[in-house]
């Protein structure tokens, strides 16, 4: 919330902010409260969304969100400060009908800043497209936003993905139901947040269960080919991954890895709809 008091924004451009508590059992809503109390810059609203899941809660958001363009943030990330009107500026200059900017890995909770060099290890969502405004095929959770009329025409993220429900793909499974309408998505650099470290996201345990259930969430909303993609795909991921270890290559072998891990998941899933409907 500190981050939103110093975004910069077009005096033009009427903002408002929409925080939704997801079924929390610590002190979030009065933390909320205060903050509807005491946050004075742009319109603020809360909501309480009792049924778990991301998706559930940002569906509330968009629900009552009145704007014509529409901006997701997690609460796990810090805006820098032109972070809104970069996205604003570029819905001006292009054509595009939904906006991703920057994600780069921020501070863990001693302020300490991410190791380049072992930035997979970390397990958050990181975006770099470059420096240039460009065409790109997806959206990334967060630091993402669209139009209303895009919001209107392929309808609400879907429940059954995300965190709280399959655990990941709500974002991928959007970003096709944008692509599919013959909307553009486009990525602008000066939109940049920072994602926070978490020391309980690190290492190769957090990242092979990750993979995995973004395979399994894959599973809900993907019809690939299991013989002629899928097994492919992992036979050939467990190859790499031996020649990565076999000859040091770490990052290499750690990203592979998770590769693995998720076409395994999106077989585990199409396996247990397939029972499950027999």
């Amino acid at each position: 919330m500190s981050s939103l008091e110093t975004v910069d924004v077009p005096r033009t451009v009427r903002i408002e902010i929409i925080l939704v508590n997801n079924g929390s059992t610590d002190d979030t809503s009065r933390m909320l409260q205060e903050q509807l109390q005491k946050f004075a810059r742009f319109s603020l609203r809360v909501f309480d969304q009792v049924i778990p899941g991301k998706c559930n809660a940002l569906n509330i958001a968009l629900r009552h969100a009145e704007g014509d363009v529409l901006m997701v943030i997690d609460d796990d990330v810090t805006l820098d400060s032109k972070c809104l009107s970069s996205h604003i500026r570029t819905y001006e200059s292009t054509d595009f009908a939904a906006i991703q900017g920057r994600i780069l890995p921020g501070k863990d909770p001693s302020g300490r800043l991410a190791d380049p060099s072992r930035s997979r290890e970390y397990n958050i969502p990181t975006l770099d497209y470059g420096v240039n405004v460009i065409q790109i095929r997806g959206l990334t959770g967060t630091n993402m936003s669209f139009k209303r009329e895009v919001l209107d025409h392929i309808g609400l993220f879907d429940v059954r993905l995300g965190p709280g429900a399959s655990g990941f793909s709500e974002d991928s499974e959007f970003s096709l139901r944008v692509r599919n309408a013959g909307y553009k998505i486009g990525y602008t650099p000066d939109a940049v947040v920072y994602h926070e470290l978490d020391p309980k996201r690190y290492g190769r345990a957090y990242n092979r269960d990750v993979e995995y259930r973004k395979g399994l969430s894959r599973s809900i909303y993907r019809s690939d080919s299991i013989a002629f993609r899928v097994i492919p795909d992992l036979l050939m991921n467990c190859i790499r991954y031996c020649l990565y270890r076999l000859f040091g290559r770490t990052q290499k072998a750690y990203k592979t890895e998770g590769r693995i891990m998720k076409c395994w998941g999106y077989l585990m899933g199409k396996s247990v709809r397939r029972q499950s409907t027999s």
